[in-house]
């Protein structure tokens, strides 16, 4: 049987992993302002399923589009792209936080 349409997949950075099997994930975007024909960048956060919990922060990942989840979660963890060196702080605003 073939799928019911197709879904959308994006490619973001974990800035968070606090809960249990979920991320937030990063998507930054280029966008053409309409008045003033300038390209800005668009960040925005998803909530994401992680069944596993192989994410950690900073982590390139692609997520796919998929039923709801909870009330927040839409969208699934489909691969790991690239691992992240660091062992997993909060990141600030696409920043890395400061150590203490």
């Amino acid at each position: 049987m073939s799928e019911r349409g197709v879904k959308k997949k994006l490619l973001g950075v974990v800035v968070a992993h606090k809960t249990d099997k979920t991320a937030v994930v990063s998507v930054r975007r280029v966008k053409k302002h309409k008045t003033y024909q300038k390209f800005i960048t668009v960040q925005k956060k998803y909530m994401v399923h992680d069944p596993q919990n192989r994410c950690r922060v900073g982590d390139k990942v692609r997520i796919i589009e998929s039923k709801p989840i909870s009330k927040m979660k839409r969208w699934m963890i489909l691969d790991i792209l690239e691992k992240s060196l660091d062992k997993g702080e909060e990141v600030v605003e696409g920043e890395e936080a400061v150590r203490a």
